[in-house]
């Protein structure tokens, strides 16, 4: 059995549930930033607000993969929707900082919910030899949401004649809006076949895998750093770009095209991921990209003209692309089976706690040394992610080509591969 459902409509639905979802998260995060300014927020204020938004999830996330590893994945969709859209309503009519910054946690965990349930549903629907291409092409959700979203902020946003509190409350219900219409693509999402079904229920009682066997386990760890590596790249390269366009003169709207053409080279390397992996192996890509991306951070730190960015941030995009949807395969096929959902939870984890620290962290360098020192951070942590990358790689026998899918395949045939009917015969 490949997968637990003939074609792939339930993909589909569930990429055109994200794009709405990330799309709305894109648009309101900013929008948040702007109401806190106009009820009186400083800089130091609007940080706190936007750091409860990573913050507050983080004791939600192993629990809610706990859940889903010994439960159906589809009911955190809508309840991961209803908590986002919630989220949003209530920040555009919220009248004090506090209340913004509760908000802006309830928004985040729901977020969190949805990504727990969708990323868990690829992982259960998806054959070994399917995992890398559907992870990709479900990543392309998040992409679209974040090419969408905040240039419709900046579009139903004003600072004009002190309008900014009503029209950024006016962009967080459309926020809203737009999380709840997700809810028209989630259905018959997540199947459960007749030889699976009982699974779950027989093995989880019997076995509860510890946290710390989850992160011990070979393969998790590394695709965590390089989830939050790549992720970090992302939030700071949104963060500072515009910094960067003011001090060399590139005026706001040539930057918001500069962010969009990185989130399209993103789209675009998630659409050709199938090929890449076939032409150069899912570790050797991995490296690749972790490297180039490394070395693309570095030269953003260059006084290069508009148009030289522009080729830098559209390399910078199409490499970054590569590493979310192939950590979440690493980790998936490194983890015990009975604990994926847990292990993808502790992924992102890690990645909210990534959103934390490395703002903080380049916040701290850029005071000292300039706003081209976050992107020299990132080229070094991009640059270790590349060496954590082909580890793999490293003492095999001269017989193996050096692919990266071979291996994790046959391990999950020789004993945890029961659901997906590898190795046995069909039932």
């Amino acid at each position: 059995m490949k997968s637990s459902e003939p074609g792939r409509g339930w993909l589909l639905r569930l990429v055109i549930a994200f794009s709405f979802t990330q799309g709305a998260v894109s648009m309101a995060r900013p929008a948040v930033s702007y109401r806190a300014l106009a009820l009186g927020a400083d800089a130091r204020a609007v940080g706190v607000i936007a750091g409860i938004y990573a913050l507050l999830p983080l004791f939600a996330a192993v629990p809610l993969g706990r859940r889903t590893d010994h439960g159906r994945c589809a009911p955190l969709l809508p309840i991961g929707v209803a908590l986002i859209a919630t989220g949003c309503a209530f920040s555009g009519t919220a009248g004090s900082l506090p209340a913004m910054a509760a908000w802006s946690g309830v928004m985040g965990l729901g977020h969190l919910s949805f990504v727990i349930g969708a990323q868990s549903i690829v992982a259960r629907q998806s054959a070994p030899d399917e995992q890398d291409r559907n992870f990709g092409h479900f990543t392309i959700g998040a992409s679209l949401g974040q090419l969408i979203g905040p240039v419709a902020a900046g579009l139903v946003v004003s600072e004009h004649d002190g309008a900014m509190a009503r029209t950024s409350a006016v962009a967080l219900f459309v926020s809203a809006a737009l999380a709840a219409f997700s809810c028209t693509s989630l259905w018959r999402i997540e199947r459960r076949p007749a030889g699976r079904a009982a699974t779950p229920a027989k093995e989880a009682p019997a076995r509860k895998v510890s946290v710390r066997s989850i992160l011990t386990t070979r393969g998790v760890a590394s695709g965590m750093f390089i989830s939050l590596a790549v992720l970090s790249a992302t939030d700071i390269l949104t963060a500072y770009l515009p910094v960067v366009g003011e001090q060399r003169g590139i005026s706001p709207a040539v930057v918001g095209v500069l962010l969009s053409l990185r989130a399209a080279a993103t789209v675009a390397c998630r659409l050709a991921m199938t090929p890449m992996i076939r032409l150069m192996g899912r570790t050797v890509l991995m490296a690749v990209s972790c490297l180039g991306a490394a070395l693309l951070c570095a030269g953003i730190a260059l006084p290069v003209p508009a148009w030289a960015l522009g080729v830098l941030l559209a390399g910078l995009g199409f490499c970054l692309g590569v590493g979310q949807p192939l950590s979440m395969t690493t980790v998936v096929q490194a983890a015990p089976e009975e604990a994926r959902s847990t292990a993808l939870a502790l992924r992102l984890t890690g990645n909210r706690l990534g959103q934390v620290a490395a703002p903080a962290s380049a916040g701290v360098l850029a005071g000292l040394a300039g706003t081209a020192a976050p992107f020299v951070m990132l080229g070094g942590l991009l640059l270790v992610s590349a060496g954590i990358a082909v580890r793999p790689l490293r003492g095999r026998p001269a017989a193996d080509p050096g692919e990266a899918r071979p291996a994790p395949r046959e391990r999950r045939t020789e004993g945890t591969s029961a659901s997906r009917g590898a190795g046995h015969p069909p039932r």
